[in-house]
This record gives structure tokens, sequence and C-alpha cells, in this order.
């Protein structure tokens, strides 16, 4: 293990997004040695947004981080998960554990907002935040890379690293734009709240008709309640993307014969102003790194909602970096271990959306009729049995903190 002693300098390292694996990433280079900022395009940290889950290697990753007991706080102890027909009828009522192959009383769910929260916490006295500001460009030509900034100061540091996001700039700076990269698994979506007008409490409520689904969630007792409206596309709705309004009129042209609830929440969905509306899609890429920039969580391998990973392979993936780099001075070796180190646990999450992750939302009659046949066996089933990719990682041990 390379250690930094007094004549040897700080490594600089930038790193792009205050979202999961940019703050995680910073925690364990502040604590192998390394000097870190993190660049953060929002004004703030982005507070509430939807439920996330965190499993198998990477309640590993926050318990040795120390916010293990913060987090079990915040765990959102869902009750039930309703599975309703086109009609509004009932399907099963299952326990969310055995949907999700999740493992009662190790797995957490919280709000993705109380996880940045925390992991914040856990590192802004260490480490430099520059919010309000991005890279505008990077110049690698030297010793370093002299970053400039949108704000228009300048800085040069020894490594870059982006972690902001599936559409990441730092790897369309670097790699190109993001159709190299992006696969489109067949699905959009449109997450918002909405008021709890339904007396939901601690629960999921799931509504399917062949290629189209609509969820409520009750993360709590409160009165608001976190919507979702998937339809499946065989092609990605290129004009839509990128204009709200585009977005919300597709997304009620798509409901607009939809029955149960789904009216109400497209009415809510039009004045919501917190929707977000995507494609689900994956981010592979066959190297995550150039010289001396690399790429960590989604914007190196999001694998999209339909896993239900993004949030473990970010912190799990922000660990194996930090050791890598941590263990090798040279960052073309650290790199190199990174990716041969975390590549496989990766290439599994991300296969996860072709080994039956995506079963939640059939888009046919004969696949929904399959669905729920596996649902009303569920009901009988006493736990949930985990999948093997979430714990196939096993993280190396850092050195004692300097």
């Amino acid at each position: 293990m390379t250690s930094t002693g007094p004549s040897t300098p700080k490594r600089r390292v930038l790193i792009s997004g205050a979202g999961i694996a940019g703050p995680t990433l910073a925690y364990w280079l502040h604590r192998s040695g390394f000097a870190v900022t993190v660049v953060e395009k929002a004004g703030s940290l982005r507070a509430g947004g939807y439920p996330i889950d965190i499993r198998g290697t990477a309640i590993e990753v926050v318990r040795r981080m120390g916010i293990l007991p913060q987090l079990r706080d915040a765990h959102i102890d869902m009750r039930r998960c309703t599975f309703l027909d086109a009609d509004g009828g009932e399907v099963a009522v299952v326990d969310a554990r055995a949907v999700a192959g999740s493992v009662e009383g190790q797995d957490l769910e919280v709000r993705r907002g109380d996880l940045i929260a925390t992991l914040y916490a856990a590192v802004r006295d260490d480490v430099e935040f520059l919010f309000g500001d991005f890279i505008d460009t990077l110049d690698r030509s030297g010793n370093g890379v002299d970053v400039t900034f949108h704000s228009g100061r300048r800085r040069t540091f020894d490594l870059v690293v982006g972690a902001d996001g599936m559409h990441s700039q730092t790897r369309e700076s670097l790699f190109g734009s993001e159709e190299r990269f992006h696969r489109y698994l067949g699905h959009c979506f449109a997450i918002f709240t909405m008021p709890n007008t339904f007396g939901l409490s601690r629960e999921l409520v799931l509504w399917n008709t062949p290629g189209k689904a609509a969820a409520l969630y009750a993360v709590g007792d409160d009165d608001e309640l976190h919507a979702f409206l998937n339809f499946h596309r065989p092609e990605p709705p290129v004009d839509a993307l990128r204009d709200p309004g585009a977005e919300r009129d597709l997304v009620a042209r798509t409901f607009a014969d939809a029955g149960w609830e789904v009216p109400r929440m497209v009415e809510a969905m039009r004045d919501a102003d917190d929707l977000f509306f995507d494609t689900a899609g994956q981010i592979r890429m066959r190297r995550w790194s150039s010289g001396r920039v690399a790429l960590v969580g989604d914007a190196a391998y999001a694998p999209s909602f339909l896993t239900g990973q993004g949030t473990s392979l970010a912190l799990a993936g922000a660990y194996m970096l930090a050791h890598a780099l941590a263990t090798h001075r040279d960052h073309t070796a650290a790199f190199a271990a990174y990716e041969r180190d975390a590549r496989a646990f990766v290439a599994m999450n991300q296969a996860l959306v072709d080994n039956g992750a995506a079963t939640l939302f059939p888009t046919t009659a004969q696949a929904l009729e399959q669905r729920n046949t596996m649902l009303r066996d569920l009901v009988t089933m006493p736990s949930a049995t985990p999948r093997p990719a979430y714990s196939a990682l096993t993280l190396p041990e850092f050195a004692p903190t300097p």
C-alpha cells in the first residue's frame, strides 16, 4: 500500500457530481490522504427524490463508512405491494421483499435525498465542495488536468473523476456522445409527487396492462405520494426527450384510455413541478478511463432502474476505484485495477434486465398473465432469496487511516 508521507505531496482529485458515487469516492480518497474537490452543478444538495435500494455488497460499503446506523434509521419499512389489473381489481398482495429479492434485516430502502445528505455529512468537513458550478473544459496535455469551470475559475488537478450520472458531461467530453454507449431497454418512465388522497401508508400499489404500468408509492404516513408512470416503446422518443412540454404530452397520450386512478395521476403529472422523465437504459463501455480521467457510477455503468441496482453499483464502484487509487501511485495502473476488479460485478448486475428484472412491466398479455401467476405464487413464499449478483463482489480492505 502506497502511503502519503511528508515528502510526498497529496494527490489532488476533482470529482464531478455530488450525488451518490461522488461523495462516496471523496470519503475513501480523503481517508487515503488525497486532497479532494467535488463540483456539483446544482446550487445545493438534491433533497427529496424517489426511494432507492442499498443491497448486498453496498451494505458493507456503508457499514465501513460508519453510516449504516443512520441509514437504518432512515429505512423505509414498506409493508406490502398490491398489484392491480386493468380495471383496478386486486391481482395479488405480496411482501415487497419477495418481489425485489431483498433480505429482511439486511437490505435497505431509503429516500434518495436521505442517502445523499448522510454521505455529504460524512465528508463535508474534509472535502471541498463547489456548488452551482461545473466543468467546462478539460486540458490533459500536461502532467495533470487543467480544468476550466463554467464560473471562469481555473484549477489544475492530478486526476478527474466523472460521477455525474447517466447523462454525464464528463463522459461526453472524453468519449463522445451518449448514443455510443447507451443501451435502450424499451421503456420510458415519468416520476413525480402528488397528494396522497388515496389513504396509502408505507405501501406500493401497481396497476398494469400490457406495455403500461402506473404506481403509487407511500413511503411513510404523510400526505405525499411518489407517482410512477411507465410504458413500453420499441424506439426511444428522441423528439420528446429534454422537452418538458413534449414529455408531458407523450405520457398523457399514452395513458389516455387507462383505467383505475391513472387519469388522476396524469392530471397531477401535468402540474407537477418535480417531474422527471427519461428512458430506461444502460451505459455500457469497454473502458471507464482515458488518461488521467475516469468514470464511476451511472456515468460509467448505469444498470437502469429495472435492476434496482444503480445505487448499489455506485457505492461499490466508488469504493473499488478509491481502493485502486490508494493502492497504486500510478493512475494508469490504478484505473486498470479498478476495471479488472469491478467489471464482472457490473456485468452481473446489468445482466439482471436479461434475467427477469423487467418482469414487473410485461409488454404482452401472455407475459402479464405469467407475471400475475408468479405473483400469486409469491404470496405463499415465506421469505425472499437474495439474487447472487447483489453480493458477488468481495471488497478489499483499506489500510489503516493515516
